[in-house]
């Protein structure tokens, strides 16, 4: 028998295509479903926790994923036999492009994450391996709420981080399972806590109630005055107070922010600068929460991302400065101090949407801005430097990149 080849090294176990091949295994009953636009929403909404394969058969990395995602999927069965509590399904983009579409599928393969069938922003971008992927799932399922036994564990809440903490007279209650579906939605945003019964009782003086204690050992709580049994007053509610207007990017959250595919707007600071940052926080909710969906609030630690500093000819001494990243092209924000003019960040950013900010760094200042008697020299102003931050894109060794021709910003 002739050995087998060397194959490369690639993050998507290939074991099981190579013992296939050998005839050394055969695969098992696979629980896969495979999804379409008439049963998608349908079998989605009804499960605890699904994670779809969104895939294309020519692509050859969803080739080496499908028996990996398979056997996965064979032993996460036998520990969650019961469908509503976890589903393993496929999507073939091919086939059914409106559903990619739908999703924004931008490479394959892509594994996605939904809860009662609402996608989760993070999707699963760990190892390529049946113990990888398997040990995710366990990790989903686990009760993100941890109940609290006296009152004096809320007084000893890590206040560096964001609760959120239920006072309920019973588990078993419909104010209660809306607390549960919320907590495992955003579960990595938030610590979800609650007390029952007798330990609860000097905190439900008008019924059930909800707080959010805020990071900081200062800041006033805030009380949730809307409905319980309302999961979509609750989920909104609770996700403003989870997900902050300005994100932290890490080299460990680049990716899936890049991914969302609109611009930064980033504060890159000390990260013992407490103070720079609560300015930016405070001026992004005052003058842009309007473009919210269209640009991307971040803060970055000056340290850590020494190279994009450098890519706009800037270093941590020149610390708080604050950029764009329109993914092709980098542009700096005059001065700090400037955050403070009335409007000025605000026009910043919308002059990147206009493209002005792309056509000043090409040809010198619009016609417009010019002052009254200044004469065009005819030169034209240096290139902006280019992005940084879309080298924390998906790894093209890693995935099937979808073309994805983005206007000039």
């Amino acid at each position: 028998m002739k050995p087998l080849p060397v194959l490369p090294s690639l993050e998507i176990s290939v074991l099981p295509i190579v013992l296939l091949v050998m005839g050394l295994c055969t695969p098992g009953q696979t629980e896969i479903t495979s999804l379409d636009t008439s049963n998608i929403d349908d079998i989605l909404n009804k499960a605890g926790v699904s994670l779809v394969n969104f895939y294309a058969d020519w692509c050859r990395f969803s080739q080496m994923l499908h028996p990996v995602f398979e056997e996965a999927s064979n032993l996460v069965r036998e520990e969650f036999p019961d469908t509503s509590q976890v589903v393993f399904a496929r999507v073939d983009c091919d086939q059914h492009s409106d559903i990619a579409q739908r999703y924004r599928i931008t490479k394959y393969p892509t594994l996605k994450l939904f809860r009662n069938g609402l996608m989760m922003k993070r999707e699963y971008r760990g190892q390529r391996s049946v113990a990888a992927i398997a040990d995710f799932i366990r990790q989903q399922k686990v009760d993100p709420v941890k109940e609290i036994q006296s009152l004096q564990e809320v007084d000893a809440v890590d206040r560096s981080k964001r609760n959120i903490i239920g006072f309920f007279e019973k588990k078993d209650s419909d104010n209660y399972h809306t607390f549960e579906k919320v907590s495992n939605i955003l579960r990595d945003d938030c610590v979800f806590l609650a007390a029952f019964g007798a330990v609860s009782e000097s905190e439900r003086f008008s019924g059930d109630n909800v707080i959010y204690k805020p990071v900081g050992e200062s800041v006033p709580d805030m009380v949730y005055l809307g409905s319980l049994t309302n999961f979509d007053l609750t989920y909104a509610w609770a996700q403003d107070k989870c997900v902050p207007l300005v994100r932290e990017i890490t080299f460990e959250n680049g990716e899936e922010l890049t991914e969302e595919g609109i611009p930064f707007l980033i504060l890159f600071h000390v990260k013992e600068d407490a103070e720079s940052l609560e300015k930016f926080q405070h001026e992004v909710a005052r003058q842009l929460i309007s473009e919210k969906g269209s640009i991307n609030f971040l803060h970055a630690d000056c340290e850590k991302f020494r190279h994009p500093l450098l890519h706009i000819q800037k270093t941590p001494a020149d610390c708080p400065v604050i950029a764009i990243d329109s993914f092709r092209h980098m542009y700096v924000f005059p001065e700090f101090k400037d955050l403070l003019v009335p409007g000025k960040l605000r026009q910043f950013v919308l002059d990147l949407h206009s493209g002005k900010l792309h056509r000043e760094f090409h040809h010198g200042p619009d016609p417009t801005d010019s002052t009254p008697g200044q004469e065009d020299t005819g030169e034209l102003a240096s290139n902006p430097p280019e992005s940084s931050f879309q080298k924390l894109a998906p790894s093209e060794t890693r995935y099937t990149i979808l073309s994805r021709d983005r206007d000039e910003l």
